[in-house]
Formats: structure tokens, sequence, C-alpha cells
């Protein structure tokens, strides 16, 4: 996948784009439907399937204030989107000069001059262009003036729950880590390098962990202890994470730490990826860490109870 910081141009590189547009935070169950039908209409035209999309986070520039975290990073966004197929990933700077252009010169100017776009892909509620003002009916009038076929992604829904980033958010802030995944198509995840801790968890716990520093920018579950899926070079294993501030010890700082399930090996400097498929419980201060030893061992045992029921 070919990532571009700007359209300018784009027609002269890659022939007949069908491009999907929108912020995709997340890449949801609804955003990989999106991707799949503009990769399919792409295969169909013999063109390039590419997707249109921001960063920093519009709200960022507009309302900081109501600036949402991310559901995941960028970095995590752009290998999902290679894997969806999207061959052509246009991932905008977004300022208060893109957002003044309006939906009439953003489709004339860079859909159509610069992109030459044959097919654009959108979701139902997608607005584009100053104040918000482009909306699939302003599309659809003007795919007949500038020659694009346009396809709009109706809702899709869960159980008669639409699925939006919206609503994974209010799961991952509960800790609802297993019915976010439903709507994500797939578990939520961090990943990252393992830093240095503070050796707790081998020299006074007995339960070595990987440490993982919290991305500020993210969305990370609720507080609380976690059933993992630990992915390392290919590998996966099972551990027990440990979202939160260690209040038996009164830190301050959040971080995420895992204790790998039949694994010894050392993992400082390793990048790894921590996906979470089940809340054991809230985090909770102990009155002495031989307490904490106490329930890390049951946290465990039922981690163990459980890693068997998802690997049937």
């Amino acid at each position: 996948m070919q990532l571009y910081h700007h359209w300018q141009g784009i027609k002269e590189k890659h022939n007949k784009i069908v491009v999907g547009l929108g912020n995709f935070d997340g890449l949801h169950i609804g955003h990989q439907k999106l991707i799949a039908d503009l990769v399919a209409l792409a295969r169909k035209v013999g063109g390039t399937p590419a997707v249109f999309t921001f960063h920093p986070h519009p709200l960022a520039i507009l309302k900081p204030e109501k600036s949402p975290l991310l559901l995941l990073s960028q970095k995590a966004k752009q290998n999902f989107f290679a894997k969806l197929g999207v061959e052509v990933l246009l991932q905008i700077p977004f300022d208060r000069d893109f957002a003044s252009m309006s939906p009439e010169d953003f489709v004339k100017n860079v859909l159509h001059e610069e992109m030459g776009a044959c097919g654009v892909v959108i979701g139902y509620n997608y607005t584009f262009g100053r104040y918000g003002r482009g909306t699939p009916a302003l599309l659809e009038e003007l795919s007949a003036v500038y020659g694009f076929e346009l396809r709009v992604i109706p809702p899709i829904a869960i159980e008669g729950q639409p699925v939006s980033s919206t609503l994974i958010r209010g799961l991952l802030v509960r800790g609802e880590v297993t019915e976010a995944a439903k709507y994500l198509g797939y578990y939520p995840f961090v990943e990252g390098e393992v830093v240095t801790g503070e050796q707790r968890g081998r020299n006074i716990l007995g339960f070595p962990t990987a440490n993982l520093n919290i991305d500020q920018t993210l969305l990370v579950p609720a507080n609380g202890v976690y059933l993992t899926k630990v992915h390392i070079d290919g590998e996966s294993y099972f551990g027990v994470a440990n979202i939160g501030v260690k209040p038996t010890f009164n830190t301050n700082n959040r971080n995420i730490e895992v204790h790998l399930l039949d694994f010894y090996k050392d993992l400082y400097g390793i990048h790894i990826k921590v996906s979470f498929t089940r809340r054991l419980r809230k985090e909770k201060k102990f009155a002495s860490p031989s307490e904490l030893v106490k329930q890390i061992e049951i946290d465990i045992l039922e981690a163990r109870a459980e890693s068997l029921k998802i690997k049937e």
C-alpha cells in the first residue's frame, strides 16, 4: 500500500481510482463493509482501491475540547487498511484551510481534477466540506456532473444495534471489551515496545510482566484485569493484563502490564500486540502485597479457564 499526505496529481500515478471517504476510527465492521465494497468496485472497473482520510481527527482542529480519543493508532490503521485490500491511502493533514473548502470545490478540485475518481464509496451519514454541508444527496447530484459512480453504504447493525465508533467508545470506557469486539470485528488491542517497569511483578509478586506505556491519544479500556491474547513474532499466547495505576503501591502513572501464561523469555525491547478478550475484574487496592499475590493467583486460574473456552 502506498501512503500519501497530499492529493495533488494522484490520478497521474494511479489508474481509475475508487475512493472511500471517512475518518474510519476503529475500522469497525461498518467500515470494513465499506472498504470491501470499494475494493470490489475497483476490481470490477480495473481500477485502484483508495481511501481518503485525515490525521489529525478534524475535531482536534475545529473543536479540540470535543476531540475523541482514538480507537486505533495511525500505524495500526494503516496496516489494517493494507490487509483489507486498500492500495492507496491518502492520509491528509487536516487544518482550517481545508475545513474552509466548500463541498462543491472538494468534489471538483480534489476528487475529480486531482484524483480522477471514477468511483466514490461513503457511509450513509458521511458529511464533508465547510460546515459539514456536503451530504450523500449532494454527492449523488455531483456524481452525474463529474462522471463517477457513487455507492452509499447503509447502516450496519448487530442484533438490532447500529454499529458506530461512538458506541464502541462507550463500551471500552466501561471495560466491556467482549461486547466491543462484536462491533469492531476484532478484539480491541494496543501494541508497542515492552519497556522496563518497576520490577515489582518479578521481584516482589513473583509474576513477571511485560510493561507497555499508554499512548495518550488512544482510548484504552477501563482500568481493570483482563484476559488477553498477546501476539509476538507471529505467535499468540494467553495472558493476564492489568490496566491502571497499581493502587496497592500508591502509584499515579496509568500503564498496561501483562503476565503471559506459560511464557518465559525476555521481552524487553520487543514489539508486542495485546488483545483484550475478557474483563475479569475491576482494579482494586489491596491491604498488602501478599493479598494482591493471592488475588493474582485467582486471576490466573480464571484466565486459564476462560482461555479454554476461547480455544473451543
